[in-house]
């Protein structure tokens, strides 16, 4: 258990890193209590030994287990001693609250020390005029690197890189460089590349650290840097170049405006959250849920959000339920074929979604290209009919042996082979059709590959059993 002994805060601070979280990673109740406790009191001194050294992902995991009305002030009574990293680890609508209740004087405070990137993380998403007082209460070089940081497009390299970094001539020697990074104290506070410039600034090739300090103080930089092979500008999406990273294994990579001037960097870590980001609306989109859907949200915007695409899937049911009614006269007949319809229905939807998974991922990734669109598209019809085959015969006998009727183990069997084939195709080209239509497939795709798969199924099905058995 956590205990907030005023007099000895040196002893909580000690038994934190052990106490604060239990075995399965989560944020102790006795802990939260305690924060609560100090809150109430507004004991600045026994908030800091509790949280004030806490690492800004657990801190934001703090504050996000605080109730809404103890969150700014959580803030605001630590003061300096709290790091406005924390606000990047929080959900949008969290970090939006707190900024809200903060004065901007105290915002001012407390992004003044940060990275850059981390500082406009926090300042995009103040209204205009709380944006312009926080930066008025910056130093003028501060004030200038964020205001063109927020320039920049949203979602672009220019909007996410770091304005820290090295830069020299490239005639510098080895020992200068060493020199020159002991002696200056003003350097960012994590780097793993030196960048050579000329005199216009646009950038001429890097030196990584390992290689520097392997290096004989006497050489010029010059003739041990890389050229700058890969190079982000400032209006790069942010996914495109989180996509450099991934296929070149890069640790960092330089960011140049349109003179080709260097005037940022962008780091593996920040690549590392967009990636994370990415994943994160894929899975989210797959079920037809908004990629800025958060569990912090209220009842009413989560569920308009999801309003819109649950709209979507019921017209799309209702088209489906009009083919069933086309062929009502059937089942009025042979009860048998409601029994056995949605198996078919179900085979279908599975598939597709299988299908529409994959394709969906590998345009997210630009894995499906021109290039390899027939292919795909023949190896999913092709695994459609490979799979329709096995449960068309698997289905077929249970069909036989379930109803004493071979002939419809027989219809049923033809209609999973129609319909696992057509999801097989259906997932694959609808997704394509509407990335080409600039609509985002993951999002968009599943009512249609649904409503595809369950019009083809129940016309297969019910379609065959009516001409087969004469039910018309």
């Amino acid at each position: 258990m956590v205990s907030l002994p005023p007099a000895e805060p040196a002893m909580v601070e000690s038994t934190l890193p052990r106490d604060f979280r239990d075995e399965e990673g989560e944020i102790l109740a006795e802990f939260i209590e305690a924060i609560r406790e100090a809150i109430g009191r507004e004991d600045h001194d026994a908030l800091t030994a509790l949280a004030g050294d806490l690492y800004e992902a657990d801190l934001g995991a703090l504050i996000e287990a605080l109730p809404t009305e103890d969150r700014p002030r959580l803030v605001t009574i630590l003061g300096a001693d709290f790091d406005y990293r924390a606000l990047t680890e929080v959900d949008d609508t969290v970090r939006e609250e707190i900024l809200e209740e903060i004065p901007n004087e105290q915002i001012a405070e407390g992004v003044r020390d940060l990275d850059s990137d981390d500082a406009v993380y926090i300042l995009e998403d103040l209204e205009p005029e709380d944006k312009e007082e926080v930066l008025a209460n910056l130093p003028a070089p501060d004030r200038v690197a964020l205001e063109r940081s927020l320039d920049y497009p949203e979602d672009s390299a220019g909007r996410l890189m770091q304005t820290d970094f090295i830069a020299v001539p490239p005639f510098w020697t080895v020992g200068q460089m060493i020199d020159y990074l002991r002696e200056t104290s003003e350097l960012p506070d994590e780097f793993y590349e030196i960048f050579a410039i000329d005199p216009a600034g646009r950038i001429i090739g890097h030196v990584s650290l390992n290689r520097l300090l392997r290096t004989k103080r006497p050489v010029p930089l010059d003739e041990i840097m890389d050229e700058a092979d890969h190079v982000a500008r400032v209006t790069d999406d942010q996914h495109e170049v989180a996509d450099l990273f991934k296929r070149y294994n890069l640790v960092s990579i330089p960011v140049v405006d349109d003179a080709e001037r260097l005037v940022g960097v962008l780091t593996f870590d920040d690549i590392v959250d967009i990636i994370d980001e990415e994943a994160d609306a894929e899975i989210r989109a797959m079920g037809g849920v908004t990629s800025g859907e958060e569990l912090s949200d209220s009842v009413m915007a989560t569920a308009r959000a999801r309003f819109t695409w649950l709209f979507v899937n019921l017209l799309t049911a209702i088209i489906a339920s009009a083919v069933i009614d086309l062929f009502k006269g059937s089942l009025e007949k042979m009860v048998a074929l409601a029994v056995l319809m949605p198996i078919v229905a179900s085979q279908g939807g599975n598939a597709g979604t299988q299908t529409m998974t994959v394709a969906v991922r590998a345009l997210a990734t630009r894995a499906l290209s021109g290039h390899n669109v027939r292919r795909i598209i023949n190896r999913e019809i092709l695994v459609g009919l490979f799979n329709g085959l096995s449960f068309a015969l698997i289905m077929g006998v249970v069909a036989a042996l379930w109803f004493g009727n071979a002939e419809l183990g027989l219809v049923i069997g033809v209609a999973i082979i129609v319909t696992l084939v057509a999801a097989g195709l259906a997932g694959v080209v609808i997704p394509l059709v509407l990335h080409r239509l600039d609509v985002d497939p993951a999002v968009a795709s599943g009512p249609f590959v649904t409503t595809v798969t369950d019009i083809i199924g129940f016309f297969a099905f019910l379609g065959v059993a009516t001409l087969w058995f004469g039910l018309g």
